[in-house]
């Protein structure tokens, strides 16, 4: 199986989110399990049922991210050479129909943050544009139709996750 691509700090992120689960709110739940528990009948009892929900969700996310962490592959984006699209790299392009330039940063999938120009690598806007070359054209299917794009600059600059 492929690793996932991801920076130092999803990866030290998504640890913490985990830590948290696991040591956190894993016991939390169950101390409100017990205590809803004590109120009596349980297929009456809607904070015991609210609890498990809880408790699901928990076990659900803890699943989820253990699996990510186990596909999860630590890439330095300053490392890398950044003269064709890569992770990491920034991207400026213009929409040739409506001259609009738009700048992105590829980032692994649990970091992206589009409000923040922060785009997946398993994006189609990213997908498309791994490997290409300032100058390059390129047709990104996107919710509003086929859309043609130039690549003007391909660069990197460090990654601000926080604001």
């Amino acid at each position: 199986m492929a690793k996932d691509p991801i920076t130092q700090y999803g990866y030290e992120k998504l640890c913490a989110d985990l830590k948290d689960l696991k040591e956190v709110q894993r016991p939390n739940i169950v101390k409100e399990i017990d205590t809803a528990r004590d109120y009596g009948d349980l297929k009456e009892n809607a904070e015991y049922h609210a609890a498990k929900e809880k408790q699901l969700f928990i076990e659900a996310r803890i699943n989820e991210l253990t699996l990510l962490l186990a596909n999860a592959q630590i890439i330095d984006p300053s490392t890398l050479s950044h003269d064709k699209v890569s992770f990491g790299s920034s991207v400026k392009i213009l929409n040739l129909d409506t001259e609009k330039t738009f700048c992105y940063t590829i980032v692994g999938v649990v970091e992206s943050d589009p409000s923040r120009g922060l785009i997946s690598i398993a994006s189609p806007i990213a997908k498309n544009l791994i490997g290409k070359s300032v100058g390059d054209e390129v047709s990104i299917v996107l919710p509003s139709g086929e859309t043609d794009f130039e690549i003007l600059e391909v660069f990197y600059k460090p990654i601000e996750f926080e604001a």
